[in-house]
């Protein structure tokens, strides 16, 4: 894992450090800052979470990111709340703006309520790292402030996180980690179905999370939005379908080392890391900790980009069940090559389209909307992590120029690995770009009034 996150706790003793040697001075502590320890904060808990799914954590991130914008909204009259805008979100608890809050210490319970109550699986050991966090940045912002209101700020976060949790709850994947895979579906099976690789990440012979689609999208037009274009199934050498994965059988003879070091770097295995979720939340910590947005802004972004990868994750699985479309694994073997083997295992639920792209793009468009095209940024996620030995390729520091940069290569990693064809990633990009747009096309400001 990146140093931002390997050394999570180093962040916290600094924290300890710059509050004894800063007296009373908050300003030492930006709430910026505070908001980028609760982002690295849920990564570390995704990271080291057992039983965690890609389609989990997307939905773990989105509540969190929600939870942490809606804590503090209220706090800035030019900004709405989401209430009324999201599915099913009819109400929230509201603050009396006839009282003063802080709402640093509001964000702050609010964030500590929400990781565990939707990590409620997590360790004892995490959950006494939320608490930790959640005094060290109490102590600080607290110094000054009367009692009432510190108990009034922390006692409206934590109903806005109860609530937040409760309407968590009605959405189809409460507790999703309980349900990876279903025993009793029964398979598809046509000429161009899924089937369950040799080759494979899982062992399970079950798809993961079957009836992830049905989920509720946190925006609405995102569950109208029609399914995808997909290449019709033919065996014909030369058939655009064929040649789809001719592309992937003959990229994987003639794999570079950056491509193969690209592969890895996206794999994002749950097992051994903070899922393609996190990596693109973690995108997000890189970007508001150099543009050093305010409060708002940040947690605005961080709500954005959550809730865009969040329903990108139930669209994508929403499609990958209607179309139940094969892998290179199954495809190659048969009809081209009977001894090839992809250079990524294949992960456990069908192909098109792939959610690696969709996700990526959903991230780079709305960090693209709220920052610009050009960003220059390096990704250190995996830094440090052992060599692959098995694919004897090195894990590489990544730098982008632009978001969308990202997003390409995380798709085309998928395509390196022998996993996904080119139509998997060109329709996940393009649905991950409409998906974003409808939540940046929320009313997330008020709307100004002409004079």
């Amino acid at each position: 894992m990146g140093s931002r996150h390997v050394s999570w706790f180093i962040d916290i003793v600094a924290i300890f450090i710059l509050i004894s040697g800063c007296s009373t001075d908050n300003s030492r502590v930006s709430e910026t800052e505070v908001v980028l320890k609760w982002a690295d904060m849920t990564n570390h808990i995704t990271r080291y979470t057992p039983s965690n799914s890609p389609t989990f954590a997307s939905r773990a991130y989105a509540y969190i990111a929600l939870t942490m914008y809606e804590s503090v909204v209220h706090g800035f009259p030019d900004h709405n709340s989401m209430v009324g805008q999201l599915n099913g979100l009819d109400s929230l608890p509201k603050p009396d703006l006839k009282q003063d809050y802080n709402w640093v210490l509001s964000m702050n319970a609010a964030q500590s309520r929400i990781i565990k109550s939707i990590y409620q699986q997590t360790s004892d050991e995490n959950k006494l790292k939320i608490d930790s966090l959640e005094q060290v940045i109490f102590e600080h912002f607290s110094d000054t402030l009367s009692q009432d209101l510190v108990d009034r700020s922390i006692k409206y976060g934590e109903r806005v996180a109860n609530a937040i949790f409760e309407w968590s709850k009605t959405d189809g994947g409460h507790r999703g980690y309980l349900k990876n895979f279903d025993k009793n579906m029964v398979h598809p099976d046509f000429p161009g179905s899924w089937k369950p690789p040799l080759y494979a990440q899982s062992f399970s012979h079950y798809p993961l999370h079957p009836h992830w689609g049905e989920n509720r999208t946190f925006v609405k037009a995102n569950r109208e939005i029609p399914e995808p274009y997909m290449i019709p199934y033919d065996t014909v050498p030369g058939s655009p379908y064929y040649n789809q994965f001719m592309e992937v059988y003959t990229k994987e003879q003639t794999l570079t080392r950056k491509e193969k070091e690209a592969a890895i770097w996206w794999g994002d295995d749950p097992d051994v890391t903070f899922t393609p979720p996190g990596h693109s939340y973690y995108i997000a910590t890189l970007v508001v900790g150099e543009k050093n947005p305010d409060l708002i802004m940040a947690s605005e972004v961080f709500a954005k980009t959550a809730m865009a990868v969040a329903d990108a994750f139930i669209k994508c699985w929403e499609w990958k069940y209607h179309f139940f479309s094969e892998r290179a694994n199954t495809y190659i073997p048969k009809f081209i090559d009977a001894e090839w083997e992809s250079f990524w295992p294949d992960p456990p639920f069908p192909a098109f389209p792939s959610g690696h792209a969709i996700q990526a793009a959903s991230a780079a468009t709305v960090l693209e909307n709220t920052f610009g095209e050009q960003f220059v940024f390096t990704d250190r996620a995996h830094e440090g992590r052992e060599r692959d030995e098995v694919r004897d390729t090195d894990f590489v520091v990544r730098t982008f120029d632009t978001f969308w940069a990202f997003a390409q290569e995380t798709a085309d990693s998928r395509f390196y690995g022998g996993i996904h064809t080119p139509q998997d990633n060109e329709v996940g990009l393009e649905m991950g770009k409409t998906i974003a747009s409808n939540v940046i096309a929320l009313e997330w400001k008020k709307q100004k009034t002409a004079k």
